[in-house]
């Protein structure tokens, strides 16, 4: 899952960022509302954090902004304000939830796990396809009693696939969904973990593939 931050305190931005890294989520940070209105609108994002108070435009604009382009990823408001008024502000202006500070990191994580359910109409912690499952809790692949932890970028990889069960996910997408826009990541750096991944679905007997699509990307088969 893809997350887009958008706050201009730095310092917390950064040290949220590196909490929801650990959680296993991929993040793009944005310190300013121009910069973040520029990301999101790029539509890779499952969910967006939005501070209120920023410089250049502030959070409100943006997120109307964003709703006036049919962009529908789920919006949590971070904000300093905590006036009921100001909430309602937010929400009427298409955030799905608000949250202020100071907050806990339980309370956050708690809340972006409720939004992306919400979003996914409730797939839940363990994702299915075929023979195999996916737990997001553990990061562990599991078929029958056989199962194994999987590498962070192994596990988005495999998420993906399976969110996107049916269609083919291209190389570009994965890129920037999982290594982001700034990465030096090319397309045998993808090839490498999907190898990676091939392996362990063997190691745990699943008769799962990981089909390549020439020129494209990949797509999940049986």
């Amino acid at each position: 899952m893809k997350i887009l931050l958008v706050d201009d305190e730095k310092q917390l931005t950064d040290a949220l960022c590196a909490i929801l890294k650990k959680n296993n989520y991929s993040v793009d940070c944005a310190y300013n509302g121009e910069d973040g209105l520029d990301m999101a609108l790029s539509a890779i994002y499952d969910l967006i954090i939005l501070d209120i108070m920023m410089p250049k435009i502030d959070g409100i604009t943006v997120l109307k902004t964003l709703r006036e382009n049919q962009c529908s990823t789920p919006v949590l408001m971070l904000s300093a304000k905590s006036e009921i008024t100001d909430k309602i502000d937010g929400l009427n202006s298409g955030a799905d939830d608000y949250i202020t500070k100071p907050f806990s990191t339980d309370e956050l994580l708690a809340r972006i796990k409720a939004l992306l359910r919400r979003k996914e109409k409730f797939t839940g912690d363990v994702l299915s396809y075929n023979d195999l499952s996916l737990d997001r809790n553990t990061i562990e692949l599991v078929c029958g009693q056989k199962r194994v932890v999987l590498g962070k970028k192994e596990f988005q990889i495999l998420e993906m696939l399976i969110l996107n069960q049916g269609k083919s996910v291209d190389k570009d997408k994965l890129i920037e969904k999982i290594w982001g826009y700034d990465t030096d990541a090319e397309y045998n750096t993808i090839e490498v973990y999907v190898s990676f991944l091939r392996r362990k679905l063997t190691a745990v007997g699943s008769k799962t593939e990981i089909k390549s699509i020439r020129g494209i990307g990949y797509t999940l088969g049986k």
